[in-house]
């Protein structure tokens, strides 16, 4: 009897143990997928048509809690279920703010400095929404210059925008830098995401709970 039930245990730990390592698996592939989309939606809200036209310099990024109220609510009672994927503030105060809608859309938001709404981004949609595309299915222009340029980083996650831009995810060690290339495969820029995007964040609260 005794035996046996130091086997039961043994096997449930054997179980506890898979799960653990399951879920901190799926942490890291929720982070690295985090910080393709959140590269995306960045760059979407900062080289978008209205933000050129009406924001004044570069784009500082702001927390979302650190958004005015009026944002916040204006965001809350128009955008229920939305979640801030990116938001900054330019040179004279006004605040940009990317969404991803309840419906998996995209939405970018433009509001003055002091938090009111003043309009909707033009083509913020097209540039933060990604496809799923395999390393084995990028093109060789842009697995060449990785290869030559990340010596020691392997291609974890990739995406597409609808304008056919490319956002890859390389990772080294703990290192973890996002590339974007154009449609044809040039290299555009490179950004390093937070160590800990907000929505992996989310992701890891709920698993915990």
């Amino acid at each position: 009897m005794k035996k046996s039930l130091i086997i039961f245990f043994a096997f449930v730990s054997g179980l506890y143990l898979m799960s653990c390592n399951r879920d901190e698996v799926n942490t890291v592939e929720d982070d690295l997928t985090e910080s393709v989309q959140l590269s995306a939606a960045r760059i979407a809200a900062s080289t978008d048509t209205v933000t050129k036209q009406k924001c004044k310099g570069k784009l500082t990024e702001v927390a979302a809690a650190d958004l005015p109220a009026s944002t916040k609510s204006y965001i809350t009672a128009n955008y229920a279920g939305a979640e801030i994927q990116f938001s900054g503030k330019d040179a004279s105060g006004q605040f940009v703010v990317g969404l991803k809608l309840a419906d998996g859309t995209h939405k970018g938001l433009l509001f003055n400095a002091d938090g009111t709404f003043n309009k909707a981004l033009e083509k913020y949609g097209r540039g933060a929404k990604l496809t799923k595309v395999e390393a084995t299915a990028l093109p060789a222009s842009i697995t060449g210059y990785i290869t030559a340029n990340y010596a020691g980083y392997e291609i974890k996650r990739a995406g597409k925008n609808d304008a056919g831009e490319y956002f890859v995810a390389v990772k080294k060690d703990d290192t973890v830098k996002v590339v974007k290339f154009s449609a044809a495969g040039a290299f555009v820029e490179e950004t390093t995401p937070p160590a800990h995007p907000e929505g992996a964040k989310g992701k890891r609260s709920k698993k915990g709970k």
